[in-house]
């Protein structure tokens, strides 16, 4: 999430810096994803659409935890508050990114395993994956700068001063 806000700042995103700053957000990440995954998982078992609502309300929980900090709950509710009225706009994003994700992952995967195959599969999904967890990151991080910008009038460069 620094990264990406350094970089919408135009400014070079140190890599000890950002190693620095996931570090000391780990727990409180692995505790936001336990929640919204256990949230989002009974929505589902209650016909899908509930737990689609709760996967948007809470998309950029974890950034909100990052760049303003305000605990595992305090940011979850920090991302209902930055979501509302917009999630149809990010469920259009991520269903986009999802379809595409999916088309590599199963072009790259069926050439890997028609004309390789074995560990060199394997290697390709993986990296395949990590690149597609990636830029479901960015996107998230963006959405929350957009939806910042659009909702407070807040800046990039007010942003980043958060990480100052």
């Amino acid at each position: 999430m620094r990264a990406t806000i350094e970089d919408l700042n135009g400014k070079q995103p140190s890599f000890g810096d950002c190693i620095a700053r996931a570090v000391s957000f780990l727990l409180p990440t692995f505790a936001i994803a336990l929640l919204v995954g256990l949230g989002v998982g009974l929505g589902f078992i209650l016909l899908i659409v509930p737990g689609i609502m709760l996967a948007l309300r809470w998309s950029v929980a974890v950034p909100a935890l990052v760049q303003e900090r305000l605990g595992v709950f305090g940011s979850m509710a920090r991302s209902h508050d930055l979501t509302k009225g917009s999630r149809w706009a990010l469920f259009g994003l991520f269903i986009i990114l999802i379809i595409i994700a999916i088309a590599i992952e199963l072009a790259l995967g069926t050439a890997t395993a028609l004309f390789v195959g074995g560990i060199v599969g394997a290697v390709v999904d993986a990296l395949v994956t990590s690149v597609t967890s990636m830029v479901m990151s960015i996107a998230t991080a963006v959405s929350y700068v957009e939806l910042r910008q659009v909702r407070e009038g807040t800046s990039v460069d007010e942003l980043a001063e958060i990480f100052s």
